[in-house]
């Protein structure tokens, strides 16, 4: 499992739109082969600031079956407007205990 982390800034005064947009948008990236979960956070000290975590069973199936398919510039439609600037987006994978 990959843990896909997304910080994404959005324009102060455009949360809440934002946020619905996400609403709508989420079914886009949560129906994709290979996504596990997804999850929207927002920053409490940064209510612009939010954070996407989305579980996909490997980083190939974040980039070919999300990134490299019509469901991407469907999903960026949506939320995309609203972002401030280009969002920081990594993948991180447990740490064995």
């Amino acid at each position: 499992m990959v843990l896909e982390v997304a910080l994404i800034d959005v324009t102060p005064a455009q949360e809440d739109d934002f946020a619905a947009a996400y609403a709508q948008a989420r079914p886009i990236l949560a129906g994709t082969p290979g996504c596990r979960s997804v999850r929207m956070t927002r920053g409490l000290e940064s209510p612009s600031r939010f954070v996407l975590l989305v579980e996909w069973d490997s980083v190939e199936a974040h980039d070919v079956n999300f990134r490299q398919s019509e469901r991407f510039p469907q999903w960026r439609g949506l939320i995309g407007p609203y972002f401030a600037g280009p969002p920081l987006v990594e993948h991180f994978v447990d740490v064995p205990a």
